[in-house]
Parts: C-alpha cells; structure tokens; sequence
C-alpha cells in the first residue's frame, strides 16, 4: 500500500515586517474561485455523530466545528499551508516587538438578522471565548491576549503579554467565531437554540440527532460566494451504511471516513477519495495525578508495551505513521524525530515491579464508540500489554455518555484529537499545566518554560530548540501514550468541485465548493 510523502512545511515568518507583509497582500474570494466555478445546488454531506451543540464558540467535535464554520465567521481562516487568511479581518499588521496587532476589519458587513457587523461584535466575542466563566475551548487557544480596543468600527487592536508570532494563526481556531455583541456581552444562552453569524450560510432546521440543513447567505461579505445554495449536514452513525449512501448518490460528500471503508469507496464508480497526512492522533490519557500513574514509570512500562508499527497496520489501516508518545507529527513545523520506542516486555516487568506492581495491575482502559478507532486502539492495548503484568479490562460507552462522564475526568481513557494550527496551540490545548484540556492532568514546570519561551520567541533558531526540548520531555516522561497518527479520509461524489481535505482536520470552507456536471438537482 502506498503512503503520500508529507509535504515539508518549513517555512517561517520571523519577524512583524514579513507577517505584516504577508497579511497586507490584495486579497479577493475570486482568488479562490476557478473560473468554471458556478452557483447553485445543495450539497449532503454526511458526519459521523450528531451536532449537540450550536453554540460557536463551546463547538467540540468536527461535526460542530462544520457547523460553526458554515454559519459564523471568525477574524481569519485557516490555509490547507496552515497560514492564515483574511476572512472578516481583511488585513493586519504587529509591531516589531510582536506584542500588539491591529486587524483591519471589513467594511459593510451584516449579522444574519440584518445588523452591523464591527470591530466591537469581534472585539466582545473574545472577552466572551476569554471569559473562564464561558469554559470556551478557545480561551487557551487564541493566544496570551492581555487587552483588546476598539480604535474605530473597523480597527480591533489586540495586545499580548509576550511576543507572539503566531496571534492571526492562532485566531483561526475553529470556536474563534465572532458573534453579536449584545449576546456576548448580555448571555450566549440563546445561541443554543438560533445561530446569529456572518457567515456565508444561514440556518434553516436544527435537529441535533438527524441533520442540519442550511441556506446561502444573501448578504455574506463575498458576493461571489458560496457557490451552493444550501448545505444539508445528515449524521449517519454507522460507517458502512454512510459509504454506501455516498455510493449510491443520496449524499454527495463525506466528512471523514474510516480507513475500514476507504478501499471500497476508492473503487467506487463516480466517487473520489480523498487523502491526506495529518497530525490527527488516538492517545491512551493517564491521570498523572493519581495512583498509579502519578508514577512515572508506570506510563513508560505501558509505552513499552506498544507495537507502533503494529498499530497502524491495526487500527490505522495502513493509513498513517507510528508516534512516539509526542503530539507533534511530521505535518506540523519544529516537528523533532524522536528514538522509536521498540517493544521491551522484560523491561516494562521491570519498570512495574520497581513501582510496586511486582503482580501486575488491574485496570479499566474506557473508549468511546465513536471513532470506532478508539475501540480498536482499546483492545489491541489490552492485548499488547498482557504479557508485561498489565490486566485491562475495555469498557466501550456511546460518545455522548464519554464526553459527559468520561472525558477529562477519567483516569484512563483513549482521546482523539485533530492537528492543530501551531505546536504551541497543540501543547496549550492539551499538555501545558494550565491547557484548556489538560486531561492527563501532567503538571510539568520544565516543559511548560520550554513552551513559554518558544512561544515568545522570534527567533526560528531557538523556537526549534526548545520545542524539540519539550517533545523530548514528552518522549521521555510519557504523559499519554500516541502510538499512531492517521491520514485524513474522505470521500465525495466526482461532481463535488472545490474541496480539499485540510491537514488540519476541522476546517472545511464549504462556501468554495460548487457542483459540476452530473450534480443531482435537488429543490
């Protein structure tokens, strides 16, 4: 089976004159669009698991991420370069320090409901997602943002309490939407039910277990898109039957799919797939602050259990590339090779027995059906590791039950995440002390100065060292075991023009997809 070369994305922008340059350049929707590009058409695509939250920025899973993404703009969009680009911010300039970013915000821009859209509504929405009472996903992601003013309708200006080069990427972040301001301001409760965005697409029908169905936005700020006339989101919870309803034309898109259907959907007449290599990963969270893996030696006796390659034959397909228990895979910039952890049985006896489990452990390993990958990764650890004294018993539960009891609570439990825009937004969400989700609970005070530093940092020289440093720290310490990162699948049907998988997992940009000939006409 072949594997895609992961394409080298080292580049950098050092210093406010080339990041201000870069974000300064004439930028236009037509840029995007080829020339055969046309309107109309609604296009189905289908997700895995229901769309429970309608709230932009508390959005926490890809089917809610499109969603978002569909109905609400953010200050800028996420590049398939992992760079970022205007969306309601047209430019954008730093000081030499990098310590403080004026956005240049479009002009004539209107909320769903026909009110202004300016650099007040941005400027609330992120004292809203900033807000620790709002537990927004974003607040640790955005960037260390100390003070935001509002010069002029048009002008936000953002300061941060370092340098920090990567602000307009970080702002990408899938929840960085921008709202109405008396709802920021006044209680983002009624998000739960409508969706007041400036998005391209305007909400029709809300029904969280069955579908989303939205329409074009006459009054989205590019009056060239989107290109389609509305977007039917259907969740299909089972893979087989969501393959088969792509083959048989009653969706015409899929936003992921599983590597066990990949095969059959490649060979299929008139469908696409679609591929890519990414920095999405499974990872076996262990509580570091409780018995036993409060012990460091306990979580590197259970990496040295894990056959990497092994593992992305098993649960990968073949689609993706063994990790080495750090997040930062080869798509990500300061990406730093690690030793590969071979398979040593004696040694993780050892390990156990040196931290008192001389008669091995009894544990309870939870996975959550959805992806199902995370099954898969649950039993094969449990297979893998029996030989070393580990007894693990796999308990399966619906993604709903996992999110509500499980996730960041549990003491041992199979994550999935998508790639993240930077490695300092991948350690901010997940393994600095205070990340958003730091669900293993590893409070390290080495690893969270390496970041630090690197993150105020603009020299690319040193940003390299000190987070090769930190992956090391990673490597070493085995906070959670990553043993497999997976290429993004997907499929759609040959008449879907315009879309690319993005790297990063959650973004989608819908509005640049039109159909083609062949396209089913549907009212």
């Amino acid at each position: 089976m072949s594997k895609p070369t992961i394409r080298d994305r080292r580049h950098f922008l050092a210093g406010a004159t080339a990041l201000s340059a870069a974000a300064m350049l004439p930028w236009s929707g037509s840029l995007w669009a080829a020339a055969e590009a046309t309107r109309g058409g609604r296009l189905r695509i289908s997700v895995d698991q229901a769309v429970n939250v309608l709230n932009p920025l508390i959005a926490r899973v890809n089917p809610e991420y499109l969603v978002a993404e569909l109905l609400y703009s953010g200050l800028t969009r996420l590049s398939a370069g992992m760079d970022a680009e205007p969306d309601l911010a047209e430019s954008w300039q730093a000081n030499a320090a990098l310590t403080e970013w004026t956005f240049r915000l479009r002009e004539g821009v209107v909320f769903h409901d026909g009110s202004a859209c300016t650099a007040e509504d941005a400027a609330a929405s992120l004292r809203a997602i900033l807000d620790p009472a709002n537990a927004a996903p974003g607040r640790r992601n955005i960037g260390p943002i100390i003070a935001i003013e509002v010069p002029d309708p048009h002008t936000l200006v953002l300061r941060t309490d370092q340098p920090f080069a990567d602000l307009p990427v970080t702002l990408t972040h899938p929840t960085a939407k921008v709202v109405p301001r008396t709802i920021a301001e006044q209680g983002l409760e009624r998000l739960a039910r409508e969706a007041i965005g400036c998005g391209p697409f305007v909400l029709e029908r809300f029904e969280p277990e069955r579908q989303v169905v939205v329409s074009r936005n006459p009054r989205y700020y590019d009056a060239e898109r989107p290109y389609l006339e509305g977007v039917e989101v259907r969740v299909y919870p089972d893979p087989t039957a969501e393959g088969s309803a792509l083959i048989a034309g009653d969706i015409d898109m899929m936003l992921s799919t599983q590597a066990t259907e990949y095969e059959r959907l490649a060979h299929a007449a008139g469908v696409k797939a679609l591929r890519v290599p990414s920095g999405q990963f499974l990872n076996i969270n262990m509580a570091c602050d409780r018995a036993p893996f409060d012990d460091p030696r306990v979580r590197q006796a259970l990496a040295l259990c894990i056959d990497r390659a092994a593992m992305v034959d098993f649960v990968a397909e073949g689609y993706g590339a063994p990790g080495q228990d750090t997040p930062v895979s080869p798509a990500y910039r300061y990406y730093a090779e690690q030793p590969p952890k071979a398979v040593d049985i004696e040694r993780a006896r050892e390990l156990l027995a040196e931290a008192g489990h001389g008669d091995g452990l009894d544990l309870t390993l939870v996975a959550s059906d959805t992806p199902s990958t995370r099954t898969q990764l649950a039993i094969a650890v449990r297979e893998m590791a029996a030989p070393a004294g580990f007894r693990i018993t796999v308990e399966t539960m619906a993604n709903s039950t996992y999110l509500e009891q499980v996730w960041q609570k549990g003491s041992f439990y199979i994550g999935f995440y998508n790639m993240q825009p930077t490695v300092d937004a991948l350690f901010s969400l997940l393994y600095v002390s205070d990340a958003a989700w730091n669900e293993t609970r590893w409070n390290d005070a080495e690893f969270d100065r390496l970041v630090a530093q690197a993150r105020s940092s603009a020299d690319d020289a040193e940003r390299t060292k000190l987070y090769a440093q930190a992956q090391q720290a990673m490597h070493d310490q085995v906070p959670s075991v990553i043993p497999v990162f997976f290429d993004l699948l997907s499929a759609q049907r040959s008449y879907v023009l315009g879309y690319a998988l993005n790297p990063r997992g959650a973004v989608f940009q819908l509005d640049r997809v039109w159909f083609g000939a062949g396209a089913p006409q549907r009212g």
